[in-house]
């Protein structure tokens, strides 16, 4: 691999000025105003493909934004991976609170600051890079790879799902990896291993049939608003965090003590996290530790609440609803129906007999998801992050939920391998995010040389 990763490094400003390129492309898939720059980051993509030397590149339709789809096909009997990914990046809430423009990249203390830095265009671009640097060295690839990416990751990944049910023959693979998580710290490098799945709902309490003067009624007419801060107020306990939800713990897989061993050998993220927040005190359920509470434990959050009069001035309204939507993040062995269902029954259980729950939505729902660890595919990944970046990387799992990792290893019937590239601090989402560029650089050694671990593992296997 030393000529490949030597060619890696030697192509270090080509590789930066790539990525410049493609993050001046505002590919924001949320406003329709900018379809066309959407559309233009696809073809952009599709030409670094192309250069590349990768043999079959497509910009496919959706009724949405395209799918660019790229594919180096070596030899029918080579273990194929699939390399997901999305080009679409998140709007710009405010432009005053970021330092530079979003859409001029601008590279400051070794990194690189635009909107679609580290999420996703930066982790991306790693493996399409480092299937150039195997070309241009040696004229092939030592596995078949295709590259899925998006452009609606953004707003839900509405038509990808459509896409890949339509082209699981087509998509046929022996594992999928994804670049669109974050390492554990700066120094430590990881394979995330588990995702949290979600439940999201919308629900509103009604007592009258419409607003009421609060001074004809006030005091013989319940308060909507008041009732929906007491069933609230009553999902947790408030000494020890834990949701009070009949059966929400039910079935739950904790996870292997050697994990638990080995989460205890990080440093403790607690300091880093009263810095990130800003939040004068951490809390969460008792008496688990952050890392755990975040990763392999579930939990429930107010997402939203409103109802009654909130303008400027005052009226003496008595509201007749008062809303709220709530999410809770799920663990393997719950379901997102499942524990949607128990959230509504615990809120009719504990409803006052003055009001009503006259609406109940359940929104969305992703399913928990943990890596096989002991799989060749993932083994491989911790072999090659290493050789990419110097270090032996940790497992760790992430708090948040990516549905489309559940999508693509139930339909393609494979593993799926996250191996991401970014950090937790680098703004994703926010203002000023960035990316740092010799995490970029690991990035593309990383991935090139999971390109060649791939399928020696897997065809030991």
């Amino acid at each position: 691999m030393k000529d490949v990763l030597d060619r890696v490094d030697a192509d270090r400003e080509e590789s930066v000025r790539r990525l410049e390129e493609f993050l001046r492309i505002p590919s924001i898939s949320t406003d329709a105003e900018r379809a066309g720059d959407v559309r233009r980051a696809a073809d952009y993509l599709a030409g670094v493909f192309r250069e590349s030397g990768v043999k079959k590149v497509e910009v496919l339709p959706t009724k949405g934004h395209p799918i660019v789809l790229a594919e180096h096909l070596e030899d029918p009997s080579a273990p194929t991976l699939l390399v997901y990914g999305h080009y679409d990046v998140q709007p710009i809430a405010n432009r005053a609170e970021w330092k530079s423009d979003p859409f001029v990249p601008e590279i400051r203390d070794g990194k690189i600051w635009a909107r679609g830095a580290t999420d996703d265009k930066g982790q991306l671009l790693t493996h399409v890079l480092a299937a150039k640097a195997h070309l241009d060295v040696r004229g092939r690839l030592p596995l078949n790879v295709k590259f899925l990416i998006e452009g609606e990751e953004e707003i839900g990944s509405e038509h990808l799902d459509g896409f890949v049910r339509e082209n699981r023959e087509r998509l046929a693979c022996d594992a999928i990896a994804i670049s669109d998580t974050a390492m554990y710290s700066p120094e430590i490098p990881s394979i995330c291993t588990g995702l949290r799945g979600i439940a999201y709902t919308e629900f509103t309490i009604r007592c009258a049939t419409s607003d009421l003067h609060s001074g004809s009624f006030g005091g013989a007419v319940d308060n909507p608003a008041l009732v929906l801060a007491h069933l609230i107020a009553g999902l947790k306990d408030e000494e020890t965090g834990r949701v009070l939800i009949d059966g929400f713990y039910d079935g739950i897989i904790e996870p292997t003590q050697d994990e638990r061993d080995r989460w205890a050998e990080l440093p403790s993220p607690d300091a880093k996290y009263l810095e990130m927040t800003g939040v004068p005190a951490l809390y969460g359920e008792r008496p688990y530790p952050v890392l755990e509470r975040i990763w392999a434990r579930p939990s429930l959050d107010v997402n939203g609440i409103w109802g009654g009069f909130t303008g400027k001035g005052s009226m003496t309204v008595l509201p007749a609803r008062a809303s709220a939507k709530v999410s809770m993040r799920l663990v393997p062995g719950q379901s997102p129906k499942d524990v949607a269902k128990k959230l509504e029954a615990h809120l009719r259980k504990h409803l006052p007999k003055t009001a009503v729950l006259e609406r109940f939505e359940d929104l969305h729902g992703g399913q928990p998801w943990v890596a096989e660890l002991d799989h060749p595919a993932v083994q491989a990944a911790f072999r090659a992050v290493e050789q990419g970046f110097g270090k032996k990387p940790v497992p760790s799992r992430e708090g948040g939920s990516i549905p489309i990792v559940q999508l693509f290893t139930e339909t393609l019937r494979a593993p799926a391998v996250l191996m991401g590239f970014g950090l937790h601090d680098e703004g994703a989402h926010g203002p000023d995010e960035h990316f740092d560029l010799g995490n970029f650089l690991a990035g593309i050694r990383s991935a090139a040389c999971y390109f060649d671990e791939f399928p020696r593992a897997v065809s030991r296997a």
